[in-house]
């Protein structure tokens, strides 16, 4: 027997009468009606969940729970028109992750990101297996509720990690970077998820090879489609918005068209679309054209996989709530020690751990389709929606206070033997490297990066002075390794505690700088620095950075030194630049500033 996809949803059956044409305009008034309704209670629950700071998509669930003939007010009886049209919304979901894919950075991701991607959806998908297998779940017999619990609870959100790291501004930071390096394997996992599903009654070897040579097939037509020639037709119709968006989405449709030819999914399809075009110089253009109708479907995409939630059994929610806690704890079991084993300390260690702890909507996609393979039962898609609230929910406060609790698990383990750099360094070193040290810099970013780089670009016979003088404090290790190889001092500590400094020994320092303004600093601030500087060595004089003139002025009160505020001084610098190019043009103010570029070599680039 043919198993049924999720987009094989019979249609609703159009009365034959005299009367078809009148039914036929009542059955699309429905449509519509039904549209409205789940888009308008759709958005009154996701301006309140917007208030209480959490997860759009988990409104959009309720709503389809309250309008829906399971459990709510049998507002809308009739699902199988708003699943059709939901479905829309998945596949433009999975050409936008597509779009904002960039395969390239995986390729200079580094080693704590390449392997953390690989390893973490194996392990955590084996150890699902293994944890769920008592409570009766199978993965034989055209029952795969194992197999779909492991894998769906080994895949976080990329949406909700990314808009909190964004609000956090800690998207650039290290443990930022290997947070998303692994959502971006996590993806790539997925597409073979998606390309295997298909065969999944029918899991012999030779099916299996065969599913995925037709995927590896499509996506090499597809990128030697885009690159040979999409380029030339985005780039005739680049100037006409409405073409960009109508060629972005046939191309999107068109390969959907082509996996459900060659028996695999329309969602792996979309996705491939996606990746094939996300390194053109239009790709930006198409996601902001497209993302606005995606937005649209999506809502009605979850609306409507609200609307099967059944009603709740306490065997359900039990379950659920067992399952969320194992998901959180597998991201500490398996990413907490692969980083650690990378040599990367605690704090780098847990935060990435921290920030996964929650189900990803992608896992709802293979959820749903799944459902439509007959696969899995409601009861597992129920489990599994459940466990995607609870840990999205939870994810709002893990993330939002990520670095005490990444402190206090700090503690724990120390308690526990594992030592953390700093301990590693101070035993490992009879002589502290940084004795005699007195320009102390406390937290090392892009600002410090480009300073200490000043030095070295003025350096006379090889080395500036200046250099042999200064120590950093940071908890970057990457940082350190770098700074190491170029003969700065640095030692592994986190500023915002006092006990860090103070174990630094910087009493003596004649200079303590602080280039990271206060939006960047996690636990600690620009004037508690000052503070502490000015307790620890009241002899230094001391730098700190403000983000505007208010602020630099309460830091003068305070007793600085000097405020640096980073958008003056860059503003004064751009004043000039403006000004000579309107005199001279734009040619040397380039060339020279194409060669200052091209001379850099800093610590962070």
């Amino acid at each position: 027997m043919e198993p049924q996809s999720v987009r094989e949803v019979p249609t609703a059956t159009v009365p034959v009468s005299q009367h078809g044409e009148s039914s036929l305009v009542a059955e699309h008034a429905d449509l519509l009606s039904s549209v409205g309704l789940c888009v308008s209670v759709a958005a009154v629950l996701a301006f309140i969940a917007n208030r209480l700071h959490q997860p759009l998509l988990l409104a959009y669930l309720l709503a389809g729970v309250l309008i829906g003939p399971q459990i709510g007010l049998k507002l809308i009886e009739d699902q199988q028109s708003i699943q059709t049209v939901s479905e829309i919304g998945l596949i433009l979901l999975l050409f936008m992750i597509g779009l904002e894919m960039d395969l390239k950075k995986l390729l200079v991701a580094g080693k704590p990101v390449i392997v953390t991607g690989v390893l973490q959806f194996v392990l955590c998908a084996a150890l699902g297996i293994v944890f769920f297998a008592p409570f009766g779940f199978k993965m034989s017999g055209g029952d795969f509720g194992l197999l779909y619990l492991a894998v769906c609870c080994a895949i976080s959100s990329t949406m909700i990690v990314v808009k909190l790291l964004y609000d956090k501004q800690e998207l650039d930071t290290l443990p930022g970077r290997i947070t998303l390096g692994v959502l971006v394997f996590q993806d790539i996992w997925a597409i073979i998820v998606l390309g295997i599903q298909p065969n999944l009654l029918d899991p012999q070897f030779e099916t299996l090879v065969a599913s995925l040579v037709k995927g590896t097939l499509l996506v090499a037509v597809s990128l030697l489609v885009s690159k040979a020639l999409l380029p030339q037709l985005f780039r005739s119709v680049a100037k006409l918005p409405e073409l960009m968006l109508i060629g972005s989405l046939a191309w999107c449709f068109a390969v959907s068209a082509g996996a459900d030819a060659a028996g695999l999914s329309r969602e792996m399809g979309a996705l491939v679309a996606g990746v094939s075009i996300s390194t053109f110089p239009y790709n930006m253009d198409v996601v902001a054209k497209v993302v606005s109708i995606r937005d649209f479907f999506v809502t009605l995409f979850f609306v409507a996989l609200g609307m099967q939630i059944p009603m709740p059994t306490a065997d359900v929610i039990e379950i659920a709530l067992v399952a969320s806690a194992f998901l959180v704890a597998s991201r500490f079991v398996v990413v907490f020690p692969i980083l650690r084993w990378l040599g990367l300390g605690h704090r780098t260690s847990l935060l990435p751990a921290i920030n996964l702890a929650q189900m990803s909507e992608f896992a709802m996609v293979i959820a749903a389709i799944g459902v439509g393979y007959q696969h899995i039962d409601q009861k597992t898609v129920s489990i599994l929606i459940f466990v995607f609230a609870i840990t999205s929910v939870a994810s709002t406060y893990l993330i939002g206070y990520s670095h005490p609790l990444q402190q206090t698990l700090g503690g724990w383990l120390r308690k526990l033997g594992l030592r953390d750099l700093d301990e590693t360094e101070g035993e490992a070193q009879s002589a502290p490297a940084h004795a005699g040290k007195d320009v102390v810099v406390l937290g090392f970013f892009i600002e410090a990066s480009a300073m200490i780089h000043e030095y070295e670009l003025a350096a006379v016979d090889g080395r500036h002075p200046l250099l042999d003088r200064v120590l950093v404090i940071d908890f970057n290790p990457q940082v350190h390794g770098e700074l190491r190889r170029r003969g700065v001092a640095c030692l592994y500590g986190d500023i915002s505690h006092m006990e860090t400094l103070h174990h630094a020994d910087i009493h003596g320092a004649a200079l303590v700088v602080s280039t990271i303004p206060d939006t960047m600093l996690k636990g600690t601030d620009n004037t508690r620095l000052l503070k502490h500087a000015r307790r620890l060595c009241p002899r230094a004089r001391v730098i700190v950075t403000a983000n505007g003139a208010g602020a630099a002025l309460a830091m003068y009160e305070a007793g600085a030194d000097y405020v640096f505020v980073p958008r003056l001084h860059s503003a004064s610098q751009m004043a000039g630049i403006v000004a000579l190019a309107l005199q001279e043009g734009f040619d040397r103010v380039r060339d020279d500033h194409i060669a200052e570029l091209r001379r850099r070599d800093e610590v962070l680039q």
